[in-house]
């Protein structure tokens, strides 16, 4: 199994961060089955682009919530990085607050 599981949808509260934001959370490694994927399909044409990455973010964006590691961008730069037999990629890691957390669960 690549990735620890597949979801549809975001089980984490909206977050609003920013690309910029994104931009300043240094990325770190990251197993890929660890990540939990917050889409079920992909687009086979952004799979296989050389410059997938051209107009976005090059790390992948994963929200820590609740015990899980959520990909939220990058669901095809994972799958490439599987493809080329890597079991890990390098991501941006937003960690929300306890409180939050907490408030979420109820």
């Amino acid at each position: 199994m690549i990735f620890r599981a597949v979801r549809d949808g975001r089980p984490y509260p909206e977050h609003n961060l920013t690309l910029k934001q994104w931009a300043e959370i240094p990325p770190r490694p990251l197993r890929l089955d660890q990540l939990i994927t917050t889409k079920r399909e992909l687009a086979l044409d952004k799979l296989l682009a050389e410059d997938s990455t051209f107009y976005g973010d090059l790390f992948p964006h994963v929200v820590q919530w609740n015990g899980g590691l959520y990909l939220e961008d990058g669901l095809h730069r994972a799958l490439r990085a599987a493809l080329q037999q890597r079991n890990q990629i390098h991501a941006r890691v937003f960690v929300f607050p306890a409180a939050v957390d907490e408030v979420a669960r109820g």
